[in-house]
């Protein structure tokens, strides 16, 4: 075995070992099972595809890394600990071609690295990733690392990582996110049902005053149309309580005690914590936060013959579907899209010339349709599959009440498919 070998083989070996020490962290998610929107009654618009959700573009694969540990008061450094990191391949583990791309920026108070490549290029050339703003460094590095084990004649790469701020239920200047929870989580990406809520890199992230986290759904355009896919993913941390609106219903202004709030009673160590009510005061309406907080990462996916400049203009509608969730991009809040196509496989091949197809601007209007409603339903799905979580500084984030919601869109006449 040559040197290099050897070195290759030990840290293969280094990271086999590493993972099974973190396998507690990370239990099997695919297929498990958790109520969704459309379980509770939430009337949505559009025909979902199979499992309403982003793998339903054939090929897109799916993959987290869940790190929970610790309670208590926050100890820098220590814990406790709830985050992690989601990935999205494109075309699979199998297949690294890349793919055409477009990204958009409603409000860009965050972060999603390599946009300038994907605005230039119009293509994505590997994974896109999600984890909290402070790791956005670890897993743009460990995705190269990835990308360099993977992909035959590798030479560089921009990766597209994305972040949104967990530091309210997570010790987010812990740094807790390594290269192996990358790494789990790109191998560990699978098709078929996406498991959502607070998991990978939604686990510690707050939606619109109640937890939140990672969310998905689909939509399938009429044959007419073509027929095509529209899958979205979102990472949720985004908004207020008072402004939330589900299935058009001012949900938010339902809720009368606080959605997050502080079980102990001592108060947060950190000082910009310390007007979160507490939870045993269940008559208090005080709101935390008062106003929107936080970001929401969006990932579009199709299968749909769109150039860049098409998927730019498809991107920007999930604007829409945030908006139909109440947000209004507020100043702090980082709200940053990104969209591919899995057609036109063999467009980006190293060869003179290249054949596309590209489909007409005038037939455009059912994807941009099957977006919005794709978007809207994947926030809510986020809620949905969220649990009640307390985390450092024992901060509790509640998930939205299941029973309660359905009553309120009885209330509306807004109950049912």
């Amino acid at each position: 075995m040559r040197r290099g070998d050897q070195r290759s083989y030990g840290t293969r070996v280094l990271r086999a070992i590493g993972m099974l020490l973190l396998l507690p962290v990370f239990p099997v998610l695919h297929g498990q099972a958790k109520p969704r929107s459309r379980d509770l009654g939430v009337p949505f618009e559009g025909v979902p595809g199979q499992h309403n959700a982003i793998t339903d573009v054939a090929g897109v694969e799916v993959g987290h890394a869940t790190l929970i540990q610790g309670k208590g008061a926050l100890v820098p450094g220590k814990g406790p600990i709830r985050t992690g990191v989601t990935a999205i391949l494109p075309r699979g583990r199998e297949n690294q071609q890349p793919v055409f791309a477009g990204w958009f920026s409603l409000n860009g108070n965050g972060e999603m690295t390599g946009t300038t490549w994907v605005e230039e290029s119009g293509l994505l050339e590997g994974p896109v990733l999600i984890t909290n703003t402070h790791s956005v460094g670890v897993v743009r590095d460990a995705a190269i690392q990835w990308m360099l084990e993977h992909q035959p004649g590798f030479r560089w790469a921009l990766p597209v990582v994305a972040e949104t701020y967990d530091g309210v239920l997570n010790d987010i200047n812990g740094f807790h996110i390594t290269s192996d929870h990358v790494f789990v989580a790109l191998n560990g990406a699978r098709g078929g049902r996406v498991v959502e809520g607070a998991v990978g890199g939604g686990t510690g992230m707050l939606c619109n005053g109640f937890k939140g986290g990672i969310g998905t759904s689909s939509r399938v355009t009429d044959s007419k149309y073509g027929g095509f896919t529209v899958g979205v993913l979102v990472q949720c941390n985004y908004g207020s309580r008072r402004g939330l609106r589900i299935a058009g219903v001012p949900v938010g202004q339902e809720f009368a005690a606080p959605m997050v709030c502080v079980a102990a009673k001592a108060p947060p160590t950190r000082e910009w914590l310390r007007n979160i009510p507490r939870c045993d005061q269940q008559s208090s309406a005080r709101e935390w936060p008062e106003r929107e907080f936080g970001s929401i990462i969006i990932v579009v996916a199709t299968d749909a013959p769109l150039l860049p400049h098409q998927l730019k203009r498809l991107v920007k509608r999930a604007s829409l579907g945030l908006g139909r969730e109440g947000s209004i991009a507020s100043n702090s809040s980082g709200d940053i899209f990104v969209a591919f196509t899995t057609a036109n496989g063999a467009a980006t091949s190293d060869t003179a010339l290249a054949t596309v197809r590209m489909m007409s601007n005038e037939r455009l209007d059912p994807l941009f349709t099957a977006t919005v409603q794709a978007t809207e339903e994947a926030i809510t799905n986020a809620m949905i599959a969220a649990e009640t979580m307390t985390g450092a500084d024992d901060i509790r984030a509640y998930a939205l009440p299941h029973a309660r919601l359905s009553q309120i869109l009885r209330k509306y006449n807004r109950y049912g498919p």
